[in-house]
């Protein structure tokens, strides 16, 4: 684990400009949050026990009306974590040390809380999720809940009561999973989002299209959010590292980039059986490029789910709960932000199953690709111990 953070562009940018006026937001919003945690500060970040880091970045600064705006993303990482937890917060103050100390009590309320409790173990709450012929067992953490414009009178609602059925079918085999759920509305203006290691998982979101639906905001902004935190009572056992996922993906989308013929898709193929070091992966990277570019780049919705075709069967589960495939879509996003030629995209995309089928109906019916929802992404491994992990 990195400890030893150096700042990005943008969070230089961000910074230069709090401290034109004389005020540092990061190091404000790091001690404001360290007096509540005990931690011990070091190189631009919070160091705890018990392995965990706590990183500040800004995303934006703003003077309106005599009023200091600011966006804090905190960055939480730990060894077990497959991906960083990362939580932005937008705080407000009437001096920037307001602000800084709101978003410090706002990360700590909604996040560190529920964090906290499970290093302790403290008021678990056991959930079980079984699919493709695997258990696995965790212990769930959510008690806070932030809410902001609500009144005092106002009893708050435990907005993961909303899906807690639901969450087994999103669980996978990792040691650690979030799921961060955020509700604002102004006027007639609402914002649902529920996000699972830092996904949207728009399923999710449906049912609480009818509560939010009961508030009034017409005259002031409303927002309630919760983080519950699932730890696995079982030590991480799946036999590869992101790292090793995330160099086969990278691998394949130059590779795929010049790729002509169905020889040469060939030896790509054997070429990243030997990378991954697994022909299961290489398979999962092959697959799931395409069709991970094809939704990026054509905008069409698609659903939360896989489907794994095993002979006559077709059978459902949550892309949560496959870990290579949000490393993988990792890959691609990290691909377009080098803007890659448009004909290198076109060529990988031309490979999805998803492209095809949609160009198939807009030929058809005229229907563009955004106005179309797909589903999920169907896939056929042909390994006979093929195991998701």
């Amino acid at each position: 684990m990195a400890l030893f953070k150096k700042k990005n562009q943008e969070e230089a940018v961000a910074n230069a400009a709090s401290e034109e006026k004389g005020f540092d937001y990061k190091e404000a919003i790091l001690n404001a949050l360290n007096e509540k945690l005990k931690g011990t500060l070091y190189d631009g970040c919070i160091i705890m026990p018990r392995g965990f880091t706590v990183d500040v970045r800004i995303g934006r600064t703003e003077d309106k009306e005599n009023v200091k705006l600011l966006q804090a993303i905190f960055i939480v990482e730990h060894d077990d974590f497959d991906e960083p937890l990362i939580e932005p917060v937008d705080a407000q103050g009437e001096t920037y040390e307001d602000a800084a100390k709101m978003a410090a009590d706002i990360f700590y309320g909604g996040v560190w809380h529920p964090l906290d409790q499970s290093m302790f173990k403290k008021n678990p709450f056991h959930i079980t999720s079984t699919y493709l012929n695997q258990h696995y067992e965790y212990d769930m953490y959510a008690q806070s809940i932030v809410r902001i414009g609500t009144q005092p009178d106002e009893k708050p609602v435990m907005l993961i009561n909303g899906i807690i059925n639901q969450i087994p079918k999103y669980l996978g085999s990792k040691k650690y999973y979030w799921v961060r759920i955020y509700l604002a509305k102004h006027k007639e203006n609402e914002i649902i989002e529920v996000r699972v290691n830092g996904s949207v998982c728009n399923e999710l979101a449906r049912p609480y299209k009818e509560y939010i639906d009961t508030w009034n905001a017409s005259e002031r902004f409303l927002c309630e959010k919760q983080y519950a935190i699932f730890v696995q009572r079982e030590d991480d056992k799946c036999p590869f590292k992101k790292e090793v996922v995330m160099k086969t993906a990278k691998a394949a989308l130059e590779k795929m980039c010049n790729t002509n013929n169905r020889e040469e898709y060939l030896k790509m193929a054997e070429e990243l059986d030997e990378i991954a070091g697994n022909k299961d992966i290489a398979a999962e990277v092959r697959i799931f490029i395409p069709e991970i570019l094809a939704k990026l780049t054509l905008g069409y919705q698609e659903g939360d789910s896989l489907f794994l075709l095993e002979d006559d069967a077709r059978i459902e589960f949550k892309k949560t709960q496959l870990r290579s495939y949000f490393y993988i879509q990792q890959a691609v996003l990290e691909f377009l932000n080098t803007r890659p030629p448009q004909a290198d995209v076109q060529k990988i995309v031309m490979n999805s199953v998803a492209f095809r089928e949609l160009r198939k109906v807009n030929q058809e019916q005229g229907h563009e690709p955004k106005d179309l929802f797909v589903p999920g992404t169907a896939y056929k491994i042909s390994s006979e111990n093929y195991k998701v992990w």
